[in-house]
C-alpha cells in the first residue's frame, strides 16, 4: 500500500493521544453505504491499521451483491465471504438500519471521524424521457432485478406478465440477466436465491418472446460474452435476429480487439449460421424466443385503446456515424413500432443527492472527485458507482475503492488529512443515534437474518429464502 509503513511508524508529535503514532491511535473512518464499494475500502483501510465503521440505510450488509447480482449467478456472489471477514476484524463495525443524511447527518460524521467515504451507490434510476413511460406495464431495470432479487423498496412492485412479448431497452448485462430471468424455465430457477413472490409470478408468465434493443449497432453492446452465451444456451429458447443488422459485421471482425472480437463472433453465430443438427433439434423444440435489436431508440411507449397500459413501443430508426466504440446513433427519420405488453427500461442506475453540503454533479450524477478525494471537502472521500458512474463489474468497484483508500492513506501520510487529533468516531455517533431512538443493527444481528434465510431456503431445497421487509428483517435481528 504505497508509503504504509509511514502510517504507523511516524510520530506525529503531542497531541490528543499523547505522543503517539497512528499505530496507539488508529485514524477512524466512517464509510456511507456496505455495498461491494464500501466493503472493499473497509479492507484496505484495516490493513493500514484503521478503525472503520460502516453505516448502512438497511438492516442487512452486500448492497448490489445481494440485490443485483442475478440469481442463477452464486458464484458471484462469493464475495460475501471475503466482506463477512472484513465485517467481522476487531477494527471494523456494521451500523445497520441507520440512514444517513436523515437519523445522523454528514457534517455530523465528518466532526467524529478523521475522514468519511461515500459508498453508498446508485439506487436512482435514468428515465428514458419518452411519452407514456409511466404506463403500467413500464418499469426501470433496477426495480424489476430489485423485486426478484428481494429489495424492500421493490416489493410493491408485481409487474404484469401477462403479455407475450417483452422489449428490454439497453444492451447491458443487466438487460441480458432480465431476459435471462424472464426465460429460463422454472425448474432452473426454482434451486436459485429467487424470491417466493418473484417465482410463482415467473410460474404463471405468457411471455414467450423478449427482444433485447440498442441504439447502436453489434459492434457497440455492452455486455459480456459470458451473458451472451447464457443467452444463447438458455434451455428452452432460440435466436431470433435480423440479418441486416450485421451487414459489413463480418468484415470489421479482424480489426476488434481480442474480447469484442469473440464477443461478436457468437453475436454472428447465433445471428446468420445454420446451426448443426443438434443445434437446430434444440431450437425446433423451444417455445421462448429472445433477439437482439439494433440501431432503434425508444420515442414513445404506445398505450392501449383505455390509455390504461403499454400495448407496444415506437422506435426511432438510427444509424451509425464514425465506428468502433465511438460511434454515434443519429436518426433517420423512420420509425418503427413494437406490439408489447411489457417494457423494461435498462438504460442504467444513477446515483441520488445526499447531502445538501456535498458537492454533486447531477448531470453525471456523481460527487465530483479526483481519485476518490471529494472536491473542495477535505476528508471526504468518494467510491464505486457514487465516484464513477454506474459502470464495471464487481472487480472494477473493487480497484476503483482500493484507489481512493489509497488516495486517503496518501493524506494522512502527507499530512493533507490531519490525523494527529483523538476523534470520538462511533462513540459520539452511537449516542447521537440512541438519543434519536435509532436502534442499528450489528453484525451479528445480520448474522441471525442470515442464519433464517438459510434455513427456509434449505426446507425449499434453495441457498436461501430472502425476507422481503425491513420490518421482519428487524423482527429477526432483534429475537
Amino acid at each position: 500500500v504505497g508509503s504504509t509503513r509511514t502510517v504507523y511508524g511516524v510520530t506525529h508529535g503531542v497531541n490528543g493521544c499523547g505522543k503517539a503514532s497512528f499505530s496507539s491511535c488508529n485514524p477512524k473512518v466512517c464509510i456511507v453505504g456496505s455495498g461491494p464499494a464500501g466493503f472493499y475500502t473497509a479492507q484496505h483501510l484495516i490493513k493500514v491499521h484503521c478503525v472503520v465503521d460502516i453505516f448502512e440505510r438497511l438492516p442487512i450488509p452486500f448492497g448490489l451483491v445481494r440485490f443485483g447480482v442475478a440469481p442463477d449467478h452464486p458464484e458471484v456472489k462469493n464475495v460475501i465471504n471475503t466482506f463477512t471477514q472484513t465485517a467481522k476484524h476487531p477494527r471494523c463495525n456494521f451500523y445497520g438500519h441507520v440512514n444517513v443524511g436523515k437519523d445522523v447527518s454528514i457534517e455530523e460524521l465528518r466532526q467524529a471521524y478523521h475522514a468519511v467515504v461515500l459508498s453508498y451507490g446508485a439506487e436512482g434510476n435514468r428515465r428514458m424521457g419518452v411519452p407514456g413511460e409511466d404506463l403500467t406495464g413500464v418499469y426501470s431495470a433496477k426495480d424489476f432485478v430489485g423485486w426478484y432479487n428481494g429489495l424492500p423498496s421493490c416489493q410493491e412492485l408485481s409487474p404484469d406478465l401477462s403479455c407475450e412479448t417483452a422489449v428490454i431497452l439497453g444492451q447491458g448485462n443487466v438487460a441480458l440477466d432480465v431476459a435471462r430471468v424472464l426465460l429460463s424455465p422454472i425448474d432452473i430457477l426454482k434451486s436459485t436465491d429467487i424470491t417466493q413472490p418473484a417465482l410463482e409470478a415467473l410460474a404463471k408468465s405468457q411471455v414467450q418472446r423478449v427482444l433485447i434493443v440498442g441504439r447502436r449497432g453489434p459492434m457497440q453492446v455492452a455486455c459480456t460474452i459470458k451473458e451472451l452465451r447464457e443467452m444463447v444456451n438458455l434451455p428452452g429458447t432460440r435466436p431470433e435476429m435480423v440479418a441486416a443488422d450485421f451487414d459489413g459485421v463480418t468484415a470489421a471482425l479482424k480489426d476488434l480487439p481480442r474480447p469484442r472480437k469473440r464477443l461478436t463472433e457468437l453475436m454472428l453465430k447465433a445471428a446468420l449460421e445454420n446451426p448443426g443438427e443438434k443445434e437446430q433439434e434444440r431450437r425446433n423444440k423451444a417455445s421462448r424466443i429472445w433477439g437482439l435489436r439494433f440501431f432503434r431508440s425508444p420515442i414513445e411507449v404506445l398505450a392501449d385503446p383505455n390509455h390504461s397500459r403499454t400495448a407496444g413501443i415506437r422506435l426511432a430508426v438510427n444509424r451509425l456515424e464514425g465506428s468502433g466504440e465511438g460511434a454515434c446513433a443519429v436518426l433517420t427519420g423512420e420509425v418503427e413500432d413494437v406490439t408489447c405488453g411489457l417494457v423494461i427500461s435498462s438504460i442504467g442506475y444513477k446515483s441520488l443527492p445526499i447531502d445538501p453540503l456535498v458537492p454533486f454533479e447531477p448531470r453525471k450524477a456523481i460527487v465530483p472527485n479526483t481519485m476518490g478525494r471529494v472536491h473542495q471537502a477535505t476528508g471526504l472521500y468518494c467510491s464505486g458507482w457514487l465516484k464513477t458512474g454506474p459502470t464495471g463489474v464487481i472487480a472494477t468497484t473493487m480497484n476503483n475503492s482500493f484507489d481512493t483508500a489509497r488516495s486517503l492513506v496518501e493524506d494522512m501520510n502527507s499530512g493533507n488529512l490531519d490525523v494527529s487529533s483523538a476523534k470520538p468516531g462511533s462513540q459520539i455517533v452511537s449516542a447521537l443515534l440512541e438519543k434519536r431512538g435509532v436502534k442499528p443493527v450489528t453484525f451479528s444481528d445480520w448474522e441471525k437474518i442470515d442464519n433464517v434465510e438459510m434455513r427456509r431456503g434449505e426446507a425449499k431445497g434453495k441457498p436461501r429464502e430472502k425476507i422481503l421487509t425491513v420490518d421482519e428483517m428487524l423482527q429477526v435481528a432483534r429475537a
